[in-house]
């Protein structure tokens, strides 16, 4: 049973809503940019509008091929391996460097490789190649604890960390 005070709104969604459309309505949560009616006309940037903004090489396709980053990801790992060998030279942080550096462009080749070999790419297939890399590299980790009980963690995760930096490099370069 519901009891009319005189002077009150009874409380509910019309309530609500006559304090949304009044302004001099003190509401107990201030109205956010969320609930303003936005301009959604989204209008393209014509090819001189580009060029002014990005360049005048705004339409060249990139260099950079998912490939590319891979070499570069297996150059960067022997480098950052032979940098390790200096610092530890008959003992396995190299070693582990470089099996760092494996353990992410190993992934990365197969995923490049098998998004070349798909047809027509659509979101599906990345996130099926992304969780079969992400899989790939934990049992890569997995199986180099088991497998190799030397190995040193600090080298491993550094290049490791390095090689995926190259993913950054290549969007600078395009």
């Amino acid at each position: 049973m519901t009891r009319e005070v005189p002077g009150v709104q009874p409380a509910g969604s019309s309530a609500e809503q006559d304090a949304r459309d009044n302004p001099k309505v003190r509401t107990l949560y201030p109205q956010d940019d969320w609930d303003v009616e936005q301009d959604n006309n989204i209008v393209p940037l014509t090819r001189a509008e580009a060029e002014k903004l990005f360049g005048p090489d705004v339409g060249r396709p990139s260099r950079v091929t998912p490939l590319r980053v891979v070499a570069a990801q297996m150059v960067l790992s022997l480098v950052v391996a032979l940098v390790w060998w200096f610092f530890d030279h008959p003992g396995p942080a190299a070693l582990s460097a470089l099996l760092g550096g494996a353990t992410c462009w190993i992934p990365s080749s197969l995923f490049a490789l098998g998004l070349k070999g798909v047809k027509r790419q659509t979101s599906l297939t990345l996130i099926v190649g992304e969780a079969i890399k992400t899989g790939l590299t934990l049992a890569m980790l997995i199986a180099i604890a088991y497998a190799y009980p030397e190995v040193r963690w600090v080298p491993l995760l550094v290049t490791y960390l390095l090689a995926l930096k190259t993913y950054w490099l290549a969007m600078v370069v395009k």
